[in-house]
């Protein structure tokens, strides 16, 4: 085994010639190279959306028997889903001649909201973001914008769900 001088490198420094101060900085090339990478994955994800877009098909708002007016008593809730079955909503009885019904998706994050009985409003359990039942405006909280609201008909005790408000 050959004994290094102390004056002498040593054999690695000359086959691996990489400075410490120079690691930390990214070579032009490199540079360039995650910039056409980043740039084509976004093309092709914004490719994907565009022709997702065109071949899924729209949801239709027909109108959609939701509930019978027997079925829920003031202060009470039913959960249904329109237009299509991946929308959740709910409807809330706040009075005997009075029911309202919202997208149960926050605006925020698309946490699911609830009725609170005893504040009288729908609440965001993630970021507790608080909205109005009377109209899904936003009480509180960094919900940026209303509830969509479901638009409601009575054919006698039917309830008929027919589009959505936003």
């Amino acid at each position: 085994m050959r004994r290094i001088p102390a004056n002498e490198e040593p054999l690695w420094r000359d086959e691996f010639s990489i400075q410490s101060s120079i690691e930390k900085y990214v070579a032009r090339r490199e540079f360039a190279k995650f910039l056409i990478l980043t740039s084509l994955g976004m093309f092709i994800g914004n490719l994907w959306i565009l022709l997702r877009s065109w071949f899924v098909p729209k949801p239709s708002f027909e109108p959609r028997r939701v509930s019978r007016l027997s079925e829920i008593r003031v202060g009470e809730v039913k959960l249904f889903a329109y237009p299509t079955s991946e929308d959740p909503c709910i409807m809330v009885r706040t009075a005997t001649d009075q029911i309202v019904a919202f997208s149960q998706k926050c605006t925020h994050l698309s946490c699911a909201v609830y009725f609170n009985r005893v504040q009288n409003r729908l609440e965001c359990p993630c970021h507790e973001g608080y909205f109005s039942v009377d109209d899904g405006s936003v009480l509180q909280g960094p919900p940026p914008r209303a509830l969509p609201r479901i638009t409601l008909h009575r054919q006698g005790d039917d309830i008929m769900a027919t589009g959505i408000e936003l």
